[in-house]
């Protein structure tokens, strides 16, 4: 299937090969147009490979996040834009610090939707990912990144919104990533054990109770079998981020084709027929018509999010 653009939404440098990388990859490879669309430049990331966590890499953190970024955007074969905001850092302690003056968690959400939607315009996407309600964990970030999200889709093809923002467009289909899936690291955590061997989530499955499985919620899944090696590369190429000898590889790409070949999302909302469970993005989309620009929302967490409307 060729023809088709799909739109990725994150909200730092690093996000997009850890979450979907893999179907990003596919679809590029594909012959379809592929771009991820980064919120923030990841400037208050800390330094998670202790190989990289040296003063002159310190200094030289936006720059060094850029070219991580441009490469893994290479290796996964799409394009990339910044939507230019401001990283607000993951906030820690009891009682939790205020966030950053100019961060992206704390700009105007109206602002930056129209911000989302000029991308949105420009670029044509038939289908959008971001995050769900939760942000796929709770980073400030990831939650701003999914409000105006949500609201870009509703209003990207609105021609009374912000018409300074380039010619309306109606995306087809919106989708939430869920790369963290407890069934996921069961299923390969049970794979360990059956062969002898330890395994590297016992951690996890120990406290497996404490958080809910987003198979759940999920309705796609896309076969990326032969992916998983573009998207390890390119969360290898996220040097300041990525620990190389970190469990994101504990798992070699031979054994997940085997054991788990897939990639998994909700379809948040859509504007086409589509029979469910789905395993293609585009399922029900016909690249050369635009739907109705109507709400389409059909997840009841994507219509309350809309339904609070802006701040300020």
């Amino acid at each position: 299937m060729t023809g088709f653009r799909l739109l990725a939404i994150h909200a730092h440098p690093d996000d997009e090969s850890s979450k979907g990388a893999a179907t990003l990859a596919r679809y590029a490879n594909e012959g379809n147009e592929v771009m991820v669309l980064t919120c923030t430049g990841g400037e208050r990331g800390s330094i998670l490979n202790p190989a990289m966590d040296r003063p002159e890499v310190r200094e030289n953190m936006i720059e060094l996040r850029k070219k991580e970024m441009a490469k893994a955007a290479e290796i996964l074969g799409i394009k990339q834009r910044w939507l230019g905001y401001v990283d607000s850092g993951l906030p820690e302690g009891d009682p939790l610090p205020p966030l950053p003056e100019g961060s992206f968690a704390l700009a105007n959400t109206e602002e930056a939707t129209a911000d989302v939607v000029e991308v949105i315009r420009d670029f044509r996407p038939h289908v959008m990912i971001t995050y769900d309600e939760n942000g796929g964990y709770p980073h400030p970030d990831h939650i701003k990144t999914h409000a105006v999200s949500v609201r870009a889709w509703l209003r990207a093809g609105d021609p009374d919104f912000h018409p300074e923002k380039g010619e309306p467009w109606v995306v087809s289909k919106m989708y939430y990533t869920h790369g963290f899936v407890k069934s996921r690291f069961l299923a390969l955590h049970n794979d360990f054990i059956n062969r002898g061997l330890p395994s590297p989530y016992q951690d996890r499955v120990d406290k497996a109770d404490e958080w809910p499985d987003l198979m759940e919620r999920v309705t796609t899944q896309v076969n990326v079998a032969d992916f998983f090696h573009k998207r390890d590369d390119a969360l290898r190429a996220h040097a300041t981020q990525i620990d190389p000898h970190s469990r994101w590889f504990a798992v070699s790409p031979e054994d997940q084709r085997r054991v788990w070949p897939t990639e998994e999302f909700e379809l948040a909302a859509s504007r086409v027929d589509t029979s469910l469970p789905e395993n293609d993005l585009f399922a029900g989309i016909d690249p050369d018509h635009q739907p109705d620009n109507v709400p389409g929302m059909v997840s009841e967490a994507a219509r309350q999010e809309y339904s609070q409307g802006d701040d300020d």
